[in-house]
């Protein structure tokens, strides 16, 4: 009797197994937003800088020194022109600073105690852009090109010289102009905070690397959240989407805790006609987030609509709280044209390829810059993860999709099933609220690709680095992805 039940008990195990191991169909991919992914298709342009940068080195320190010297006093000069004239994208004046950055880049390398001065020059460039943005029309392509072009290519300009520098020459901190606010503050680690600010982050796991890349302009940031100062206590609320748990509301020790290669502080500017009506407009839009956020569990919107509130992703708890006070965040929306990218973000829900990206707010010219903080002991990993990430997706253009383990279906839908519960309960469980099973073993399957990758772009930088002297910059990183990448086609 013990062994008919024991036997039967296996036969409908065995039975449960074979039905869970029915895949799901197949999510159908989002048409490609209609636009271009940008290019800077200038591989012997940064073939040229290297060289520079070797030559730099090697040469005479009084000569570079001079030469630097007097390019960093032409590139004040150039950005200082912009505040004398409008300028529209195609203008001559910004191509000239843009040269001129990226031309920088090797001397500071090669001479890192001006990286301070070429930081400074970074910034006012990032600001006086940001000023000629005002007139621009975003949505038109010329403007965004143009505005990437010099916002994330002085940055990347930027931190290639802060790589070949020692640690203690790379400033972690920059601070924009002070912008004005009459929303209630707190300083936090030297700079003044205000409710309605809003924070750009880069987390450390994979899936924040593809979440900054994965646009038609890719980006370093991977997660936005809403910063609420209550006036009569001075108490820090940030406001934030996470895939594990959907909106929450954490303390700023709490939001500094968790892993942060960068972290970048925007705020409305003042000049802004709705601000000059009422002064406490983004006080008022983080106090309705964070009342919204205690009055009602809010789910992570995988799908990435930024249209429909009744769940939010990281980016809609500002820009949706922002709309309800009459500002439209993201002037220029966020477009993934890629069919690769569009195929693998179906994967895990997303069906909008015309979004709000994180990395994009950057460029929006109601927000001006009022802090940056990186750090420099993690930036290599930064670049790492980058590199790896748009490796991948260059694979994912090729046609390769995202894989799992078939046998582990059953195991991941009973983990499904126990989140379920677990979110019933008020609690959160191994698999987000939202998130498939199979899509939970195609995001297992991308870490550890990733992971793999990683360990061999390690190896490989350490012996460019031996062997050269120096980290290699960005270009060279993508080389070798591309041949970790290789090394590990067998094991597929």
């Amino acid at each position: 009797m013990i062994r008919k039940i024991i036997f039967r008990s296996l036969l409908a195990l065995g039975g449960l197994y074979l039905l869970l191991l029915i895949p799901d169909p197949a999510p159908v991919p989002p048409r490609p937003a209609s636009r271009s992914p940008f290019a800077w298709n200038r591989d012997q342009h940064w073939k040229d800088l290297e060289a520079r940068f070797a030559a730099a080195r090697s040469g005479d320190s009084r000569a570079v020194r001079e030469t630097l010297r007097a390019s960093l006093e032409r590139g004040a000069q150039l950005v200082a022109r912009l505040d004398t004239r409008r300028c529209a994208p195609d203008d001559p004046l910004l191509v000239e600073i843009e040269e001129t950055l990226f031309a920088l880049g090797p001397l500071v390398a090669a001479v890192p105690d001006q990286l301070s001065a070429f930081l400074g020059l970074v910034t006012s460039m990032r600001e006086a852009v940001k000023r000629q943005s005002t007139g621009w029309d975003m949505q038109a392509d010329a403007s965004r090109i143009r505005i990437y072009r010099l916002l994330y290519g002085g940055r990347m300009a930027l931190e290639e010289s802060m790589l070949q520098a020692p640690p203690s020459a790379a400033p972690a901190m920059s601070s924009g102009p002070e912008e004005p606010s009459a929303t209630p503050s707190v300083l936090v680690r030297g700079v003044r905070v205000h409710s309605g600010d809003i924070l750009l982050s880069r987390g450390g796991a994979a899936t924040s690397a593809l979440i900054a890349r994965g646009s038609d302009y890719p980006g370093n940031f991977s997660h936005v959240a809403l910063v609420h100062v209550e006036a009569s206590t001075a108490k820090v609320s940030i406001l934030e989407a996470h895939i594990e748990k959907g909106v929450a509301v954490a303390t700023i020790e709490e939001y500094l805790r968790d892993t942060k290669l960068r972290v970048m502080a925007l705020r409305l500017r003042a000049d802004l006609p709705a601000l000059a009506a009422d002064p406490l407009l983004p006080h008022k839009a983080a106090s309705l987030a964070l009342g919204e956020a205690a009055a009602r569990h809010i789910p992570y919107d995988f799908e990435m609509d930024f249209e429909d509130h009744s769940r939010l992703f990281c980016s809609e708890v500002a820009s949706a709280a922002y709309r309800k006070t009459g500002v439209t965040l993201w002037m220029g929306l966020s477009s993934l044209s890629s069919a690769g990218l569009c195929s693998w973000l179906s994967a895990f829900g997303v069906t909008h390829t015309l979004t709000q990206e994180p990395s994009d707010l950057e460029y929006d010219p109601q927000l001006r810059v009022v802090a940056e903080w990186r750090d420099p002991d993690t930036l290599l990993k930064d670049h790492l993860d980058n590199a790896v990430t748009d490796i991948l997706l260059e694979a994912a253009e090729r046609g390769e999709t995202l894989k799992y383990s078939w046998p582990l279906l059953p195991v991941a839908r009973a983990l499904k099933a126990w989140s379920g519960v677990a979110n019933l309960l008020g609690s959160t469980g191994p698999i987000p609220e939202g998130m498939s099973a199979t899509a939970a073993l195609k995001s297992r399957w991308f870490h550890g690709r990733h992971g793999a990758m990683r360990a061999l772009l390690d190896d490989r930088v350490r012996d460019f680095q031996a062997a050269r002297g120096y980290v290699p910059p960005y270009w060279e990183i993508l080389k070798l992805a591309r041949e970790a990448q290789s090394a590990l086609e067998p094991a597929r």
